[in-house]
């Protein structure tokens, strides 16, 4: 079975926001006893970054998570990829996963992060059927200011939409990735050819330098996206890898003294993939959250 079926074979293609999503829609194992949990994926990987961890949550809670347009096994588009359509996407999902009006539990990474501090913004607004009972988001730069950037999403910054060689791309994905895990924690062959087979499936490598436009993107809308984060009033959890070495701890240090009632969760071995890195960990993070 190849890489790619091993993720393929989780879910289905939906058509949602009029573009054709995959999704994974789990039933919890034992009948469900709270909320839903959505899981909202990062750059440059996909919804296959919670498959380790999806096992150990659907035991009594229903699981669902996407590919972002333009990653994984979703439709890549030549187009921009601003993150209101991946919000709109989103919510596309939980309507038609019936959903709507209904309480979920979201959890987010990374770029995830901002997607859902533009739907937090959204319900806070009223203009979104989705209902957040509770929240639990991990590594992301949610103050873009304090991140410290890898050389290689500086290169793909400076690129624009100027064609890069697709070995090049290849060769900053395979020595920028295992740079964000912790150096106890980098990631199997396995997982690096899979996450490579996803990312370049359907041509997505020459998408790599345009979607990390959502990083300028965050700058401009910070404001919104971490204001939200912090003033939904849904109970929230930050679970964080300590040894990010682009979202720093200080990170959730900062989000914590904005939202003192928050509750932070540090897994000190770990870098900026932690549903990877230390999926058992991360799993009885966000249950003890739920609990």
């Amino acid at each position: 079975m190849s890489d790619v079926r091993v993720w393929r074979d989780q879910g289905r293609h939906r058509l949602l926001a009029g573009r054709r999503i995959f999704t994974v829609d789990r039933p919890a194992v034992e009948g469900e006893d709270g909320p839903p949990l959505l899981l909202v994926h990062g750059f440059p990987t996909c919804g296959a970054d919670w498959r380790h961890v999806m096992p150990l949550l659907d035991r009594r809670r229903r699981v669902l998570a996407l590919d972002l347009l333009g990653y994984g096994l979703s439709e890549k588009p030549d187009i921009a990829y601003p993150l209101d359509l991946q919000a709109d996407i989103v919510e596309a999902f939980v309507d038609d996963a019936g959903l709507s009006g209904t309480p979920i539990v979201l959890v987010t990474h990374d770029m995830g992060d901002s997607v859902g501090g533009e739907l937090l913004a959204r319900i806070i607004e009223g203009r979104s059927s989705v209902v957040v009972d509770r929240r639990v988001l991990a590594n992301g730069s949610i103050f873009i200011e304090d991140a410290d950037l890898r050389v290689g999403q500086k290169l793909l910054l400076a690129v624009g939409d100027r064609a890069v060689s697709l070995p090049a791309v290849r060769a900053m994905f395979r020595r920028g990735l295992p740079e964000v895990f912790g150096p106890t924690t980098q990631p199997t062959a396995e997982e690096m050819e899979l996450q490579w087979a996803l990312l370049s499936h359907d041509g997505g490598q020459r998408l790599y330098p345009r979607l990390i436009r959502y990083l300028p993107e965050r700058r401009r809308r910070q404001d919104r996206w971490t204001g939200a984060i912090v003033d939904h009033p849904s109970p929230l959890t930050v679970v964080w890898g300590a040894l990010d070495p682009v979202a720093g701890l200080g990170m959730a240090v900062r989000l914590q003294q904005r939202r003192s009632d928050l509750d932070l969760v540090v897994l000190d071995d770990v870098g900026h993939f932690p549903m990877i890195e230390a999926p058992e960990a991360f799993a009885g993070a966000v249950l003890a959250a739920l609990a």
